[in-house]
């Protein structure tokens, strides 16, 4: 992204969820050089085969992904005209086997932005689903399986290329910045 900053944020304050490393930090960081005034709070997931992730960690998994942005959305005081942006991800329209419990969560942000959208007006409520983004959340990865799964993904895109933070946070800044759009889910490659 580039270092310009615009200012469309300033004076704003703006909660990240995930905000230390990956899509949220980038988010974090964008919003930043916007002049906003940066939350950050924790998240994490958990995924597995249905018969093999326990009923425990898929809790926890729809805890922090879907019931954490509901009551962000419950709880924020956000101004008439503000807006707010879920980010889902690209297994609630494509199913992976061992990602149920995110399809599942991801889905649920997704019907949560447009009900949102209209009970929570003037604010805007829109959702960004990312598709395969290289993050750190592969660096757990051998690096050679992880540099082949990106370049085999790229190859089938349209783009030829996996997404990046940056990417994403820049469809996250539009959101905050254009005051016409809500209810949109915007699926990133």
């Amino acid at each position: 992204m580039s270092d310009r900053a615009t200012g469309k944020l300033e004076g704003q304050v703006a909660i990240v969820t995930g905000g230390s490393r990956g899509i949220g930090r980038a988010v974090a960081l964008a919003f930043a050089r916007e002049g906003a005034r940066i939350v950050v709070t924790a998240a994490q997931s958990y995924a597995g085969m249905i018969k093999k992730l326990s009923i425990a960690d898929a809790k926890s998994a729809m805890e922090s992904k879907f019931w954490g942005a509901y009551r962000v959305a419950r709880s924020a005081e956000i101004t008439p005209g503000g807006s707010l942006t879920l980010v889902s991800g690209f297994f609630s329209i494509r199913p992976r086997i061992g990602a149920a419990i995110g399809g599942a969560a991801n889905g649920a942000l997704e019907a949560l932005t447009r009900a949102l959208a209209l009970e929570l007006a003037p604010v805007r409520v829109n959702a960004v689903s990312p598709g395969i983004v290289d993050t750190p959340i592969r660096a757990a990865m051998p690096e050679e399986a992880r540099r082949a799964m990106l370049e085999q993904t790229a190859a089938a895109l349209p783009v030829r290329r996996v997404g990046t933070a940056e990417d994403i946070a820049r469809q996250i800044l539009a959101f905050m910045t254009i005051g016409f759009a809500t209810g949109s889910i915007v699926y990133l490659a």
